[in-house]
């Protein structure tokens, strides 16, 4: 990893022993409080500024992050806007009250239940909501004054209200991204760092902007951290001027069995758009017709039945193999499979049908790995046949499931969803947020093998390969839905095509006090 510090992805504990490493090391509670507040402010007029000419509505809760809404509502007022805040129950910090007592003098304290206030005529036309009822300590659905006042929240969206939440939206689980019936936010305002909620459960966070209070290197960094382009800007070489195919890097496809060579030849579509030396399918007969039709460059052989063809089609050749897609199932595809890895003993990525052969044999595959780089790219379900983990469990633990296969493999472990973790060996890991929903479909995880083989060639490193191939392969897919309604009508096609953009990755510093800013992932309404 870079020696900059990235974005560390934190649970609700995490993230309240950052807060708590920071004030032991000098820096006041109410302090951060109005960091937060004052950068929210800040964000909220840059962003959303003319929308305050249609006033302000705070909710604020009775913790530190009322504490912060506050803030922000004095500061807005300060600015000259408009300000309502309504609280359901009151501040019982001390750090809240004094911040309350300070935006007191200058706001309209709103009396109301929260239901009725927003069903009044009076606050129909609010031009911006923010939601500062409950913070990342809170978990289980939101009771009592503060249930109705979500409950208003999602009425106040529906009449075209913009909602800003402060640090994540109130119901939504800060370590399990359960929603708890939140509403769903045109913008999530997160301080110092981002929670694991909020990458699970995106589509009630909207834009998701990072804040930097202060909190850099305090406590939890052992955590996983947060790709961004930048990273991915330092990790990809750009080619030398002199570069010719063999410095490119040459990578085998081994898959495309009968009826499926189609997964074979996504792969070495995406080598090609991420800019491999030369490609090599091999693969079952009429897929090897097709791959020639489609891809005349890429180099064919047949799937190799003896150690003479793997030595002579891809040991002799290769600077990596990519082993799976469309492969097929059963006894064929296992004998494949192990006679590759026996035979050839470079890089090495195993996509799909190449982790199904071995069933729940992990010790076979760590065998044939060896000490050779290597990439193990399964989604849930693929990951549940390996280790006999459900798909619920290796669901809802995705951030932490993957160490044992990494450690017991020695491979990386790329683990693909919304957001995709990858896992190295020693127990660091990266986590890919670049993804949408436009990649949940068959063949996406074809294309990400062909991406993340090209890198495998080229830079050695296997977590930095399956880290940066996982977030160029969601940006291709961003790049495609981006200003978009719908999702409809679109396909891997286009995101094959977005990968010239998708790479092109500048390693420009982002503004101040922002720290990373992850875009809306789903379609306007």
């Amino acid at each position: 990893m870079s020696s900059r510090s990235l974005i560390r992805v934190d649970t609700s504990a995490e993230a309240a022993t950052r807060d708590r490493a920071a004030i032991d090391a000098g820096t006041p509670s109410r302090a951060l409080m109005q960091r937060a507040g004052a950068a929210a402010a800040a964000e909220i007029a840059l962003r959303l500024g003319d929308r305050l000419r249609n006033g302000v509505l705070v909710f604020a809760g009775p913790g530190n992050n009322g504490g912060d809404a506050w803030v922000v509502a004095g500061a807005l007022a300060a600015s000259g806007a408009r300000v309502r805040v309504c609280e359901p129950i009151p501040a019982a910090t001390e750090d809240a009250k004094s911040e309350r007592a300070l935006a007191l003098p200058h706001v309209e304290l709103v009396q109301a239940d929260p239901a009725q206030l927003a069903a009044g005529d009076p606050y129909r036309g609010e031009g911006i909501v923010v939601d500062g009822l409950l913070g990342t300590g809170s978990n289980g659905a939101p009771r009592g004054s503060i249930g109705s006042a979500v409950i208003g929240l999602r009425t106040m969206r529906e009449r075209g209200a913009a909602l800003v939440a402060l640090d994540l939206p109130s119901g939504l689980d800060a370590t399990t991204g359960e929603v708890n019936g939140a509403a769903r936010m045109s913008l999530t305002l997160a301080f110092g760092s981002i929670k694991r909620g909020h990458l699970l459960a995106r589509q009630v966070c909207g834009r998701i902007v990072v804040l930097d209070i202060g909190l850099a290197g305090s406590g939890a960094d052992g955590g996983p951290a947060l790709v961004d382009k930048r990273y991915v800007a330092e990790h990809v070489p750009d080619f030398a001027t002199d570069a010719h195919k063999g410095t490119r890097k040459k990578i085998a496809i081994v898959g495309g069995g009968a009826g499926m060579g189609g997964a074979a030849l996504l792969a070495a579509q995406a080598a090609w758009h991420s800019g491999v030396g030369m490609v090599k399918v091999l693969a079952s007969p009429d897929t090897l017709a097709t791959v020639r039709e489609a891809a005349p460059q890429t180099l064919t052989a047949p799937l190799p039945q003896s150690d003479a063809d793997v030595k002579r089609d891809i040991g002799a050749w290769a600077d990596a193999v990519v082993i799976g897609p469309g492969l097929g199932l059963g006894g064929p595809a296992r004998a494949i499979v192990d006679r590759v890895l026996g035979g050839f003993h470079g890089p090495a990525v195993l996509d799909a049908d190449a982790l199904t052969a071995f069933g729940p044999d992990v010790n076979a595959m760590a065998g044939l790995i060896g000490s050779r780089a290597a990439i193990l790219t399964p989604h849930f379900a693929e990951f549940g046949r390996l280790t006999g983990t459900s798909v619920d469990e290796a669901e809802r633990r995705r951030f932490d499931v993957s160490l044992p296969l990494a450690k017991h493999t020695r491979a990386v472990v790329l683990l693909k969803g919304q957001p995709t973790i990858v896992t190295a060996p020693t127990g660091e890991r990266l986590v890919s947020a670049s993804g949408t929903p436009l990649l949940a479909a068959a063949g996406s995880g074809d294309v990400l093998a062909g991406m993340a083989g090209t890198l495998l060639a080229q830079i050695s490193d296997p977590f930095v390969a399956a880290a940066c191939a996982a977030w160029v392969h969601g940006r291709a897919a961003w790049l495609v839905q981006k200003g978009k309604r719908s999702l409809r009508g679109f396909s891997l096609k286009d995101v094959l095509a977005q990968l010239n953009t998708a790479w092109t990755v500048q390693s420009s510093p982002t503004r101040a006090p922002v720290l990373i800013e992850l875009p809306d992932i789903m379609p306007s309404a």
